[in-house]
């Protein structure tokens, strides 16, 4: 077949084909990242904002104070800066921190944490500079330095590279002795629900060590004080698990690896894997222990991959994640909800979904003014983070929906959420939590998540049942005592005619023994 000069062939489609950075990528799908509306875009710049000040501060051992605000600018713009009392961040960093996505230090560390992909903040600064070509404005001191270095940036998105634009020390600045302070100004739209203000207020209960301060557009000032003053317990990192590998992932392990056999490679690479473990899954594989693990062909591989999934190996160590805490968790909500009658906190033993470890929580507060008629608002995190969208979706709404709330003494149509003046907060901490999508506002519904969640609440719904029915037993009370109140006049006389004492005496000790059983209702925590 003949070519003319219309005609297009491979070498011509060959120099059409380019590389594609991953800056480039997330400019033409922001709506992966959560930028989808303006409301949105505002609160998912303070999110990511706060998110690594918190990180930073809890991995410097430093209890956390953030000052976050939000002003409007020209037209619909707003400007974010979000202050914090970490340790800072080198000079040499900053570039590569806040203007080049997937670049981090969490993503090859398996232990709990808010970030890991290294796209949060620099996400950010590109959505902003997409929005308004506006530079990032970032302000950083270490402990040991006398200035503020102070840098001005832009994401170079074809390279996906920071792109500098001015930097300087200087001596007086918003940072007194060691922080980091960024400024970032977005297109976006502010309403307090489902917004900047929710989050915060979540963001609190769910990290009850911070303090918080929050300027709001309007010009209010909140203050979000911290419940506790300690730091939680820090999550150490953990080697894989053996049931939660992948065939590609053992591939690369087993070429990387620095150990000499396979069994010292199974007992050095893998978390439970001890050297009579390691021995089982080579006689289960039909392989030498001897062997060297990069001379491995695929068809071994894949041996070794089922062996390790069916030798019977112990749940990994489950210091790589740290919980809220049952009496942190408590406290935090009696704070945020002091009208709250009844507050209770469960956290669950640890569980393991392919061989990562999660801990579910679950607080619950009854009694929320305003909410007697209407569905319970139901608050989700996940690693400490507060999930703000797509909430009808994920395991968390799943669980909620499946368990019987009629038994602890609540309304509940059917297949939906109870009815009540009640909040359930619900969450789930672990080294890699199994988002729905990259914008990470929902967990998937894996059955063993969804199961360890519906026992969670199960388990605080006894006590809220409690507490239910010593309310309905206090209100029984309370009126039977305003009825003997009603005739004790009556009942005086009668008493009086019947043992001939004085009637006003008698009258007297039956007022007397109704206020102290007043006084003993009033003292209670719900039950007789």
């Amino acid at each position: 077949m003949s070519n003319d000069n219309n005609e297009k062939t491979a070498e011509y489609f060959a120099t059409q084909q380019k590389e594609i950075s991953v800056s480039q990528f997330f400019e033409k799908n922001k709506h992966l990242l959560g930028f989808d509306n303006p409301t949105k875009a505002l609160l998912m710049i303070v999110k990511e904002a706060v998110d690594n000040s918190l990180d930073a501060c809890e991995e410097a051992e430093t209890v956390p104070n953030i000052k976050v605000v939000v002003k409007n600018s020209e037209g619909n713009n707003f400007r974010v800066s979000v202050t914090d009392n970490g340790p800072g961040i080198v000079k040499e960093q900053i570039p590569k921190i806040f203007g080049k996505l997937l670049y981090g230090s969490k993503f090859h560390h398996l232990k709990q944490s808010r970030g890991q992909q290294g796209i949060g903040i620099s996400a950010a600064v590109l959505f902003c500079q997409l929005m308004t070509g506006k530079p990032a404005k970032i302000w950083s001191k270490t402990s040991n330095k006398k200035y503020t270095h102070y840098c001005e940036l832009l994401i170079d998105s074809n390279r996906n590279e920071p792109d500098v634009i001015k930097e300087e020390d200087i001596e007086n600045s918003v940072i007194k002795e060691h922080g980091t302070k960024i400024e970032m100004e977005i297109v976006g739209r502010y309403r307090r629900k489902q917004g900047v203000d929710d989050y915060l207020k979540q963001t609190s209960i769910s990290n009850p060590f911070a303090k918080i301060t929050y300027h709001s557009p309007d010009g209010k000032k909140t203050v979000f004080p911290r419940s506790v003053t300690k730091l939680p317990k820090p999550a150490k990192e953990i080697k894989p698990h053996p049931y939660g590998v992948e065939f590609g992932i053992l591939d690369r392990m087993l070429k990387k690896t620095n150990a000499k056999t396979l069994v010292s490679f199974l007992t050095k690479e893998f978390s439970s894997v001890g050297s009579k473990g390691a021995r089982e899954i080579c006689k289960l594989a039909k392989l030498k222990k001897s062997a060297s693990p990069s001379s491995l062909k695929r068809a071994e591989i894949k041996k070794l991959l089922l062996a390790m999934q069916k030798v019977k190996i112990q749940r990994p160590p489950l210091d790589c994640i740290s919980p809220i805490g049952e009496e942190e968790f408590k406290k935090s909500l009696k704070k945020e909800y002091p009208e709250a009658e009844f507050v209770t906190a469960i956290t669950r033993e640890p569980a393991v979904y392919r061989g990562t470890p999660f801990q579910i929580e679950v607080g619950l507060a009854y009694g929320i003014d305003g909410r007697d008629d209407k569905s319970a608002e139901i608050l989700r995190f996940a690693n400490r983070v507060p999930l703000m969208y797509q909430a009808g979706a994920g395991a968390i709404l799943e669980a909620v929906k499946k368990t019987d709330w009629k038994r602890y003494g609540l309304q509940q149509p059917a297949g939906s959420i109870p009815l009540g003046p009640l909040i359930i907060a619900i969450h789930m901490a672990s080294s890699w939590v199994p988002f729905i999508s990259e914008s990470k506002e929902a967990i998937a519904p894996y059955p063993n998540i969804v199961k360890e969640i519906k026992l969670a609440i199960q388990d605080a719904g006894r006590k809220l049942s409690s507490f239910l029915s010593g309310k309905r037993r206090l209100g029984e009370q309370k009126r039977r005592l305003q009825a003997f109140e009603r005739y004790a006049t009556e009942v005086a006389y009668a008493l009086s005619e019947l043992t001939e004492k004085n009637r006003k005496e008698i009258e007297n000790k039956i007022i007397e023994l109704i206020k102290e059983r007043t006084k003993l209702r009033k003292d209670g925590d719900g039950n007789e």
